[in-house]
């Protein structure tokens, strides 16, 4: 195997990992979302969890945050609970954090 065809299996490999994390990562912090909606829902234990689930499989309905977004504040409405698109938005960048650290970390 030539020094070209390594480099370029290395940074397939780097890539294929980099691209695993970072679902990893979104989806992470798309259940730390739906756990943190859950609780402004009144929702505990199975209720809590199922809704989180939700918001994790939400995600995969379009690229980028709007699907996840729309869900919630979609429930939120329906259940007259008063968050803002701003706050909802700032939950949503804090808890990518959170994510990022706690896989990063391990």
């Amino acid at each position: 195997m030539s020094q070209f065809d390594k480099r370029k299996t290395a940074h397939e490999a780097k890539y294929a990992h980099d691209s695993e994390l970072a679902f990893k990562i979104t989806a992470r912090r798309n259940k730390l979302l739906g756990t943190w909606a859950a609780e402004l829902l009144g929702l505990t234990g199975e209720e809590a969890e199922a809704y989180a689930k939700s918001i994790v499989l939400a995600d995969f309905e379009e690229a980028g945050d709007e699907d996840v977004y729309r869900k919630i504040k979609a429930d939120f409405t329906a259940a007259q609970c008063e968050v803002s698109e701003h706050q909802i938005r700032r939950e949503i960048e804090r808890l990518l954090d959170v994510a990022r650290q706690q896989l990063t970390a391990g």
